[in-house]
């Protein structure tokens, strides 16, 4: 009997929770502290990887993994994966460079607390291994498999992807010109790819039918847009004790947003259609997508 990773009769809240659980310890297995002097990159490295968190990008390789009935070994791998290549990406984003920040998830960012060269490395190191960890046997026992999880995260991750749209994110720093068109494009890229690979990730180990891999393409590309516009109100209405890292960096940076092109109001109001549209996808599915219906809405009502 395949032991799925997830209970298909849990809530939403206990769902996440279990991802999140389930993911940390196979993120507490993969990164052993070895000796020698290279063990303070990896100490970043799981202060990184480890640090508190939602763990949604897990959570949904799990429950697309668990619409194909993929074995939870197998789940866990990706979801440790994409998790990983997340914690690279907000170690780099936070550094001086980039974001400068110094507070992420309720704690001084990877490069306050150890130093930049340590943050960049870990970082580094963070991504390489998430192709390790899909590469390796127990992620799938084809091949095949394995080397098309690897290709859809590079493509994700990289310049196509999630590194792609932080290179627009930065180059639009105080460009007005961004119309809503050039806003959504950079967020598919730097938000929205890496939670389309989680989505896809499932299907790609369940190796299902073109059709349901478009509808999860479909329910990702939609939630992406939705998620981010979430972030982007929650960069106005939050506060750092909520989101655990600052707030109104984006109006400071004169930044273009959905919300500071659409204002508050039709922002939330696009959110929520896309979330609508997002749902509308899982009907292939009928009652075994539950849970991604459910996390749907928690994207665009969360608040942090």
């Amino acid at each position: 009997m395949i032991e799925l990773p997830l209970d298909p009769a849990s809530s939403f809240p206990e769902a996440l929770a279990d991802a999140a659980r389930l993911t940390d310890a196979l993120l507490e297995h993969h990164l052993v502290v070895p000796d020698g002097p290279e063990a303070r990159v990896v100490k970043a490295m799981r202060y990184s990887a480890l640090a508190p968190g939602k763990r949604l990008r897990p959570f949904l390789a799990l429950a697309s993994a668990q619409l194909f009935s993929v074995a939870r070994r197998s789940a866990l791998q990706a979801a440790a994966a994409v998790e990983l290549v997340h914690a690279y990406s907000l170690v780099h984003d936070d550094l001086p460079a980039m974001d400068n920040s110094d507070l992420r998830r309720g704690r001084p960012t990877c490069h306050k607390e150890f130093d930049e060269a340590t943050a960049v490395l870990a970082g580094d190191a963070l991504l390489t291994f998430a192709f390790e960890v899909l590469a390796q046997p127990d992620t799938h026992g084809d091949p095949a498999v394995r080397c098309e999880l690897v290709t859809a995260l590079a493509q994700a991750a990289g310049d196509r992807g999630m590194v792609g749209g932080q290179m627009i994110d930065l180059l639009a720093e105080n460009d007005p010109s961004l119309d809503i068109g050039a806003i959504t494009r950079l967020q598919r890229l730097k938000t929205g790819a890496l939670i389309a690979f989680s989505c896809e990730a499932g299907a790609i180990l369940g190796k299902a039918t073109a059709e349901a891999r478009l509808a999860l393409r479909g329910y990702a590309h939609d939630l992406g847009l939705a998620f981010q516009i979430a972030d982007d109100l929650l960069d106005v209405e939050g506060s750092a004790a909520e989101t655990g890292k600052p707030v109104g960096s984006d109006a400071a940076a004169g930044k273009a947003t959905f919300v500071s092109i659409l204002g508050v109001e039709r922002a939330r109001s696009q959110a929520e259609l896309l979330i609508d549209q997002a749902v509308s996808h899982l009907d292939l599915f009928e009652e075994k997508a539950e849970l991604l219906r459910q996390a749907a809405h928690f994207v665009i009502n969360r608040r942090a």
